[in-house]
């Protein structure tokens, strides 16, 4: 990071900050669904993912997308050490 920079950490993120990852677009072949909740998982932190998936679940994507391996997107988050609260939220939400 360059000197002039400074790293933002617990920013406030607003609603239509977090709307903005509805808004993405997968790779060709790639699942819309899986692409868009990982990247959410990847950048939010939980309590900013489960306010996120209250707009995610108004969307009509799918709440449990599988992944290339076959996996659920819920099971791949239950084997993360720190996922329990994705996955808390995901289920809250229907996902299974």
């Amino acid at each position: 990071m360059k000197k002039d920079k400074q790293k933002v950490i617990g920013e406030v993120l607003s609603d239509e900050r977090i709307k903005e990852l509805l808004t993405l677009q997968p790779p060709a072949g790639e699942d819309r669904a899986l692409h868009i909740l990982t990247r959410a998982y990847r950048a939010l932190r939980a309590e900013d993912f489960e306010r996120f998936l209250r707009f995610y679940s108004e969307t009509g994507l799918d709440m449990n997308p599988g992944t290339p391996e076959g996996s659920s997107f819920l099971s791949v988050l239950e084997s993360h050490q720190h996922g329990s609260p994705y996955v808390q939220a995901l289920k809250n939400c229907g996902a299974n």
